[in-house]
């Protein structure tokens, strides 16, 4: 079987525009949210979201393609030129053919559709742009990082709501077993803090309202959990044949196993109370990769900091581990990132990458207060130094869409 490597890293996220400050932030446990500034918020009832700060699209690509591309694409284009970079690989005539593209998202250029209703109700039809719907279409961040990087090999949008960023990252694995490409591009993007969908998501009672604490807002598994925090960003990975890898002499950060992808067929918010999904994804994730529970290490978890989700996450997990679920480390990157949404997978994958090179754990930021139903080790408020063997990271998104994705450290 074709083994797949993690050469190349790319991120843009509410704690850091690259890699070494994402990394460094999230091991010190900086939080990333705080009052929305993209737009007009007094009168919403929720005011706080975990945004990208300092991010100039022009730094990625030029000027005329940013003004006509949605925050979302200029994400992935800028993870994707940064992960490029970290993995040595030049996009070329040679090899073009032969690398691909898998970029997920939630909800696309939702900020350009959101901007063109207003333009169509206040000025009419003929100042709506001709190019508003190639913009706002959920594969243009795949597609525009395929044409702006040359890469000519299968390109592919995944959508699974939350859990679509660790959905690419099992789409290109499968590519690349196939051998329909020797390197994909993977990862997810999300830019959605505006003004409908937030207010949607604020009356759906999922946001939490800490309003004049947005830093300690987001705390997974703790008793006084009240809602996730709306957050932004991109990672992007670049996978690799282990034979591509090795003749080009890469560095390697990790090696993907595969993943599972199952369904609830619940409800197309809540997840399934008994976690009957999320036990059969990560069972099925552990299975294929030709693991036992025993050889899981940590598991990055979906941990959203809502009371639903956390409690059923950590019964799921107890079903699947037993007594091993004792020795996990389980730690939720959303206590700092908030909820990215489609990305979110994909920051969690790529952090599990780095803890496998680099035997660090990042923690679960604001626990304070155990609840008896969360009663794992959720790497509390500090770093972990470990020796990390094997990760799972979770994912599950609206509409009862499991996903879990299994990487291991790597060994020659």
């Amino acid at each position: 079987m074709t083994r797949v490597f993690v050469t190349g890293l790319g991120a843009i996220t509410p704690i850091g525009n690259d890699v070494p400050t994402y990394w460094q932030n999230l091991t010190d446990g900086v939080s990333g949210a705080g009052p929305i500034t993209t737009f007009d918020a007094s009168d919403y009832s929720v005011r706080i979201a975990c945004e990208v700060k300092d991010f100039d699209p022009a730094q990625w690509m030029n000027r005329k393609m940013a003004r006509r591309t949605a925050r979302v694409t200029q994400f992935a284009v800028g993870a994707t030129r940064q992960a490029l970079d970290d993995a040595g690989l030049t996009i070329d005539g040679d090899n073009r053919d032969n690398v691909g593209v898998v970029i997920a998202t939630g909800g696309g250029g939702i900020s350009l559709a959101e901007e063109g209703a207003y333009i169509l109700r206040d000025r009419g039809p003929r100042a709506v742009s001709p190019l508003l719907l190639p913009g706002l279409m959920p594969n243009a961040a795949s597609c525009l990082v395929s044409i702006e990087t040359g890469a000519r090999g299968p390109v592919l949008t995944s959508t699974l709501a939350c859990a679509s960023g660790n959905y690419s990252m099992i789409e290109a694995y499968h590519f690349l077993q196939r051998g329909e490409a020797d390197v994909i591009i993977a990862g997810g993007t999300e830019s959605a803090i505006t003004p409908v969908s937030f207010a949607a998501v604020a009356r759906m009672g999922a946001l939490s309202s800490r309003n004049d604490d947005p830093q300690r807002a987001s705390r997974p598994f703790d008793a006084q959990r009240d809602g996730f925090v709306y957050g932004e960003g991109a990672a992007v990975m670049i996978l690799e044949t282990e034979e591509h890898a090795r003749a080009r002499g890469a560095k390697i950060y990790a090696e993907v196993l595969g993943g599972r992808l199952t369904g609830d067929a619940f409800h197309i918010t809540a997840p399934d109370p008994e976690g009957d999904g999320a036990v059969r994804a990560m069972e099925g994730a552990i299975e294929g990769a030709g693991l036992q529970p025993t050889d899981i290490d940590v598991i990055y978890a979906h941990g959203t900091s809502t009371p639903l989700n956390d409690g059923t996450e950590t019964k799921a997990i107890r079903r699947v581990f037993g007594e091993h679920a004792d020795n996990l480390a389980v730690t939720a990157t959303k206590s700092m990132l908030g909820h990215l949404m489609g990305a979110a997978g994909a920051v969690s994958a790529l952090a599990a990458a780095l803890t496998l090179q680099e035997g660090v754990i990042p923690p679960t930021i604001n626990y304070e207060y155990p609840d008896p139903e969360c009663d794992l080790d959720y790497v509390p408020n500090q770093a972990r130094r470990a020796e990390v063997d094997a990760a799972l990271v979770n994912a599950f998104g609206f509409g009862g869409q499991n996903v879990v994705l299994v990487m291991k450290r790597y060994s020659s």
